[in-house]
């Protein structure tokens, strides 16, 4: 069967609370230019105004929502397999050529497609590097779901060796072949070398996510001359609130400003206990800011040394560096330039391009043979010339 001149068709599956929508959102975008259509089922809470002009904004997408609950939340199991009867559904009446999951719980369901599955974060590593422990036996339910998710997958897909080490450990072992690695991507629309720094610290990320750790930023900001101004919810999904007292706390806003917002500051600080990947940090490179982000195996993995790294458990390191950054301009500088030139080799474009591949090949496993692509041959050639 040739597909040369058939458009594929992605059925893929996003929350709504996390980064996850983020990098769904990207990625749908760059996956058009190769005649790519997304019919993208959402999940969690209900789409807000910002996203749902976000996803109209794609001519190659098509939204179908849900508040089906996630895995990782109390008590999920009835929704997800009402989540489950809805995604088979969708299955039946786009009859979708690849099945796209960033969740794990139906990776295990009796699609015709292939399935990949993508692993951007997951409650045991989520214990291992927050709580330095096992979660409670409460989560032997999840964890079941997770490796027959995983398990039951034609690939699996981590954005950084890090999370796919992580998989494997608590949820393999997996045949080799099934598993690849793709870093996420950024927006280059967003990037841009910044001319005038303005004295301003930030960062961006759920504030209710204790893996986040912004309670160090909290501590630690009375220490320091310049303001720490933070993205993100406080609310959990479960009504909690944590309350912030010396940082500025923007609560949950557009992407778009998130982009303003990177332009406009001089240094971004992370410091999560816990990232798989962190594309918040990778925007803000873009965006030309100095990082500095915590010293854990994904960062170091994704930044090498063009990023400053202190312990996410020691206030004193981060309170040094950023003291430093400040007094120093030329440091300052240097920082963020090396931050940016590293981040334009993590385009989305290119993500897109590694997605598409692996599509292509899942599909020639199951007996398709493919024709050339011209949109993949332009953005492949585009990505070249431009590396």
């Amino acid at each position: 069967m040739t597909r040369s001149t058939t458009p594929l068709t992605v059925l893929m599956t996003t929350d709504t609370i996390g980064g996850v929508w983020n990098y769904a959102i990207e990625l749908c975008g760059a996956l058009n230019a190769f005649d790519i259509r997304v019919v993208l089922a959402t999940m969690g809470l209900p789409l807000s105004r910002q996203q749902r002009a976000a996803a109209a904004s794609l001519r190659n997408i098509i939204i179908k929502e849900s508040e089906y609950r996630l895995e990782w939340m109390d008590d999920p199991w009835k929704d997800i397999e009402k989540a489950g009867e809805w995604l088979l559904s969708l299955e039946a009446w786009y009859r979708p050529d690849i099945i796209h999951l960033n969740n794990y719980a139906h990776g295990d369901l009796p699609w015709n497609a292939p399935v990949m599955v993508v692993g951007h974060s997951c409650v045991y590593s989520w214990f291992e590097a927050v709580k330095r422990s096992s979660p409670p036996d409460a989560w032997s339910a999840y964890h079941r779901r997770v490796t027959s998710g995983l398990g039951a997958a034609d690939r699996i897909v981590a954005p950084s060796r890090a999370m796919m080490s992580a998989l494997c450990r608590h949820y393999g072992p997996f045949r080799r072949f099934r598993l690849q690695v793709i870093h996420n991507g950024g927006a280059l629309w967003a990037a841009g070398p910044k001319a005038i720094h303005e004295p301003l610290i930030v960062s961006a990320g759920r504030i209710w996510d204790e893996a986040k750790n912004m309670a160090l930023l909290d501590r630690i900001a009375p220490k320091l001359d310049w303001p720490i101004a933070v993205a993100g919810d406080c609310r959990h999904p479960n009504g909690n609130i944590l309350p912030l007292y010396h940082i500025r706390g923007l609560g949950k806003i557009p992407h778009k400003e998130l982009m303003s917002l990177f332009a406009q500051a001089s240094i971004y600080v992370s410091t999560a206990l816990y990232e798989p990947f962190g594309l918040s940090s990778l925007e803000a490179g873009l965006c030309g800011c100095a990082l500095v982000l915590p010293d854990i195996p994904g960062s170091r993995e994704i930044w090498g040394n063009n990023a400053l790294f202190a312990s996410p458990r020691d206030d004193d390191e981060y309170v040094a560096i950023l003291r430093r950054l400040i007094a120093e301009p030329v440091l300052l500088n240097r920082t963020a330039h090396a931050a940016r030139a590293w981040a334009l080799r993590y385009p989305v474009s290119l993500t897109a391009l590694r997605y598409h591949g692996l599509y292509c090949r899942m599909l020639r496993e199951r007996g398709h043979t493919l024709g050339k692509d011209a949109a993949g041959d332009t953005v492949h050639n585009m990505i070249r010339s431009t590396a």
